[in-house]
C-alpha cells in the first residue's frame, strides 16, 4: 500500500458540536464573525488539521472535506 493510499482514506475524529461547527459554516470565515466558544472550537479545528488560518490571519479556510466521523 501507498503512501497517498493511506492519506487518502485518513479519517478525523471530531466531536458532535465541532461537526455541527462544520456543518454550519462555509469553507472560508471571518474569526472576528465568531463568538468566544466558535473560536475555542475554531482553535481545536486548526489543530486538528481541519481548518487552516489565511495569510491575514482573520479567514479559516476549510482544508478536509465534510467526510469527518
Amino acid at each position: 500500500m501507498k503512501i497517498y493510499q493511506l492519506l487518502d482514506n485518513l479519517h478525523i475524529s471530531v466531536t458532535n458540536e465541532e461537526q455541527k461547527f462544520i456543518d454550519s459554516h462555509n469553507s472560508r470565515l471571518r474569526l472576528t464573525s465568531l463568538d468566544e466558544r466558535e473560536t475555542w472550537l475554531a482553535q481545536n479545528l486548526v489543530r486538528k488539521g481541519v481548518y487552516a488560518i489565511s495569510k491575514d490571519n482573520n479567514t479559516l479556510i476549510r482544508r478536509v472535506d465534510e467526510r469527518t466521523s
